[in-house]
């Protein structure tokens, strides 16, 4: 038996391997050639033909929970809207669904339309797709693995986007099955955003962030770091409340682009909990200004001319 057979052999005993390469949570860690093609089969097909009529196909994505990730995709959304660009928004969040009510539309209701979702506009006209349009305000679904990955796949092959300039996509803290299944559900994904603050402990997980994205082979914009300097409103002092500078350190040790820091705002919670974009509604912030830059860096990265 020769070396490169002894090592197959070794992986899969090692990862106790049951040929069932679409649910595995190794998937990005197996180097055997065994592995089986997923992407041959009806749903993810259909997937395929469904994104077809969009261009590129965003993510966005935080090592851990709380840092503004959401916040961050709705107003990289804006700023690409404001520039021209037709955007859908897909919620992977399955627990904590928030997109709906950032952009202005969670009172509405998901509408079928020849067995296809139809997503719902925001009020620029942004198609917006969530699991939390069927759940209500108190609702809450305990999801199993399988159903979160064929839920995924329903709103992926399901919905009804039309042709798209972007598709960004809200994936769910952390490196866990749900960001798993939307990294192996789209192989050709354009683009990941990674939101972060300024803490250390934020920087520790956006490292394992950052190297679940390099191991899948997705282009990597560059890190976002969010809450940063507070700039008083009643006077010209500035206090940098959490120290910023962690986002500019951890680009530096893992090698990807700095996007830029997004100034702690109070506007921007405001502009969230009305369901307004933040961009749109104080666009001579600083905070807009950034949001703005950030997303002519990604638009410029990917080729999207407006």
């Amino acid at each position: 038996m020769d070396k490169d057979k002894r090592d197959i052999v070794r992986l899969q005993v090692t990862m106790g391997c049951r040929k069932d390469c679409e649910g595995c949570s190794k998937f990005f860690d197996c180097t055997s050639p065994l592995k089986q093609d997923i992407y041959n089969n009806p749903i993810h097909n259909r997937i395929k033909k469904k994104l077809s009529s969009i261009k590129y196909k965003m993510a966005v994505m935080s090592g851990k929970g709380g840092v503004g990730k959401s916040t961050t995709l709705v107003n990289l959304v804006g700023a690409l809207r404001v520039m021209g660009a037709k955007i859908g928004a897909l919620d992977s969040d399955f627990y904590e669904p928030t997109l709906p009510t950032f952009f202005g539309v969670k009172e509405e209701e998901f509408k079928a339309e020849e067995r296809e979702i139809v997503p719902i506009p925001s009020k620029k006209g942004v198609k917006v797709t969530s699991v939390a349009f069927t759940l209500g305000d108190l609702g809450y679904v305990t999801w199993a693995t399988e159903q979160l990955r064929w839920a995924l796949y329903m709103f992926l092959g399901g919905t009804d986007w039309g042709e798209l300039d972007f598709l960004f996509i809200d994936l769910p803290p952390g490196t866990g099955d749900e960001t798993l299944n939307v990294l192996k559900a789209i192989p050709d994904l354009d683009g990941v955003v990674i939101v972060t603050i300024p803490s250390d402990v934020a920087q520790i997980v956006v490292g394992r962030g950052i190297s679940l994205c390099k191991k899948a082979g997705v282009p990597i914009m560059g890190v976002v770091e969010n809450m940063g300097i507070l700039e008083c409103p009643y006077c010209d002092e500035s206090f940098n409340v959490f120290k910023s500078g962690g986002g500019n350190r951890i680009s530096d040790e893992m090698g990807v682009k700095f996007l830029g820091t997004v100034p702690l705002d109070y506007q921007i919670a405001e502009a969230s909990d009305e369901g307004e974009e933040y961009v749109s509604k104080y666009p001579d912030s600083l905070g807009a200004k950034t949001y703005m830059k950030i997303a002519g860096d990604v638009a410029s990265q990917i080729g999207y001319k407006p």
